[in-house]
């Protein structure tokens, strides 16, 4: 069975950073885009960046442009978030997801494979 495991949620000021982790298991990700979203209390589940998982290919929500950085190791079957300049805004679960790159992987209803969520709050 696929599995998503989503680390490295915490607590942290504004304008301090995070390092989120995705670890992959179940099956090999050649063909899928992997991806962030995040969810606040009382609002839609919302793209943050993705990744193709071969080739590296990147895209970004303007919202986090500049701030976060999405990259992958192949070799250890795991995904990375690094989040800077954090805001309160910011706050919210991070959720990791994989998506066959055959669909538009900008889209969350594209994605096959989700992981648990971690929790990110940033503080004023």
């Amino acid at each position: 069975q696929v599995q998503l495991v989503e680390s490295g949620g915490g607590l942290v000021q504004a304008g301090g950073s995070l390092r989120l982790s995705c670890a992959a298991s179940g099956r090999t990700f050649n063909d899928y885009y992997m991806g962030w979203f995040r969810q606040a209390p009382g609002k839609e589940r919302v793209f943050l960046a993705t990744i193709s998982w071969s080739g590296g290919r990147t895209y970004y929500a303007d919202s986090v442009k500049g701030r976060f950085t999405i990259s992958r190791d192949n070799a250890k079957n795991t995904m990375y978030l690094q989040m800077n300049s954090l805001k309160p805004e910011d706050t919210a679960v991070y959720y990791c997801a994989a998506c066959l790159r055959s669909g538009n992987c900008l889209w969350a209803n594209h994605y096959q494979y989700w992981g648990q969520g971690t929790q990110v709050t940033v503080s004023s």
